[in-house]
């Protein structure tokens, strides 16, 4: 069984050093502020130089709930409300499942070939150079609904936004209004043709009930319940007469085939009737079928040279500030790791900022450690006071970085090492050359002071 000590986890600590880190920034301001300014004026610029895009907009109300169609005007006629619910089901849902459907429509190559064909939308060369297999030919309506055009049902009504954004804002607006005006011609056609196909079936019923009536009536027989009431002599012989009970039995067949005959023409008269009715109603519908029930709610309108929705110069400077600060960030990263003298990145976690002014935490830490030989390795000249100061402590050897034998047998001895350096004065990679070699020989650096 294998012992772990959860607690090891917590023993590498992570830690940020906050200070280092704005040393290094403020190290690069100078770069930083290029870097910014740069970005800031290359959006600011393209505000001003990128060609200019005008968004027009409108919306349509579609009226799914008050049009010569509907059950509480037309009861003979069915909407087609949408959802699976029935209509019922949709009009308590106000109907604005249907607007799915509205949504397809207004999408379909019923509506969008025309606007196409009416606006000559044309494929072009590829960026205005390369030359297209396909250019003078009129765009597909899939081509035409992928790029600047948006339908959007808003929530919870029966409008429908329609937006779409041009360099030309005359093109612009002519779109706009081409499928306003092509959506409703659809929806009078449909209109239309509907109204037709119900008329006629009315009609086709309504004609078949009125000619089963008539064949009734032509055939009825037997005679009216009348006339049993003046046959009462007839009825009184009967009680002694064969023959009177023989008219009798008669006249009473006559009086019911009379009454069915009355109840089958009475059934039918009902029938014709309420088709009667229907047709009435399916006639009306068909002369108002060349109504709409698309209203305009906001109307697209022309847009004048400055009325341009896109670059806007305010939104290019917030993305001039934010990825100025990105390339900033990346310029300070690769100017740390690529400099040829020595920059805050680079040295260790426990650093003494200004050996003279914090000349009191290096004598803390060389008191801590005044049971070991501790090794002072120097990249740059030491002040002369901090080195007589440091000359007077026995066990600490002062030597100077060096890539020799002389300079690892100096070390070798050493328990601890403390390595002066300078900021923007020392090789970086001679640095990072003694660095490494002393993690080869396995010396511990307990700190690093810098020199000014």
């Amino acid at each position: 069984m294998v012992d772990y000590d959860y607690n090891q986890e917590f023993d590498e600590e992570l830690t940020i050093d906050l200070k280092k880190i704005l040393l290094s920034l403020w190290s690069r301001k100078f770069l930083i502020v290029i870097n910014f300014l740069i970005m800031i004026s290359l959006f600011t610029a393209l505000a001003f130089v990128m060609p200019k895009k005008y968004l027009v907009e409108s919306d349509l109300y579609v009226n799914k709930a008050n049009n010569s169609n509907m059950m509480e005007i037309n009861p003979y006629a069915i909407e087609e409300l949408g959802g699976a619910g029935g209509g019922v089901a949709a009009l308590m849902a106000g109907g604005g499942g249907a607007l799915t459907n509205e949504l397809e429509l207004m999408q379909s190559p019923l509506v969008i070939d025309k606007v196409i064909r009416e606006n000559n939308l044309v494929y072009k060369k590829k960026f205005g150079i390369i030359p297209n297999k396909k250019e003078g030919e009129y765009i597909s309506t899939k081509a035409f609904l992928k790029k600047n055009i948006s339908f959007e049902n808003k929530k919870g009504t029966n409008v429908i936004s329609i937006e779409y954004k041009n360099k030309d804002p005359e093109l612009a607006y002519n779109v706009v209004n081409s499928i306003i005006s092509n959506y409703i011609e659809l929806h009078k056609r449909l209109n239309s043709e509907k109204s037709k196909s119900d008329k006629k079936v009315i009609e086709a019923e309504y004609n078949k009930a009125k000619k089963a009536l008539n064949t009734k009536l032509n055939a009825s027989t037997g005679i009216p319940e009348q006339a049993l009431a003046t046959s009462g002599g007839i009825s009184a012989m009967s009680a002694f007469s064969k023959s009177a009970q023989k008219a009798m039995a008669n006249l009473t067949g006559q009086v019911r085939a009379g009454e069915r005959a009355k109840i089958e023409i009475t059934e039918e008269a009902s029938k014709v009737a309420a088709l009667s009715s229907k047709l009435e109603w399916a006639k009306m519908v068909d002369e108002m079928s060349d109504s709409s029930k698309v209203l305009v709610l906001k109307e697209p309108q022309k847009l004048r040279d400055f009325e341009y929705s896109s670059p806007s110069l305010l939104i290019n400077i917030l993305l001039g500030i934010v990825f100025g600060a990105i390339a900033s960030l990346f310029a300070v990263i690769l100017a740390e790791n690529t400099d040829k003298k020595l920059t805050y990145s680079m040295l260790g976690d426990n650093i003494i900022y200004d050996l003279e002014e914090d000349y009191s935490d290096l004598k803390i830490v060389l008191l801590a450690n005044s049971d070991k030989q501790v090794s002072i390795v120097t990249f740059e000249n030491v002040p002369q006071k901090v080195l007589s100061d440091l000359s007077t402590i026995q066990n600490i050897n002062i030597v100077k970085a060096d890539i020799s034998k002389e300079f690892v047998s100096r070390i070798s001895s050493s328990d601890k090492l403390i390595l002066f350096v300078s900021i923007n004065k020392t090789n970086s990679k001679f640095y990072k050359q003694i660095k490494s070699m002393l993690t080869e020989m396995k010396k511990t650096i307990i700190t690093e002071a810098l020199i000014k």
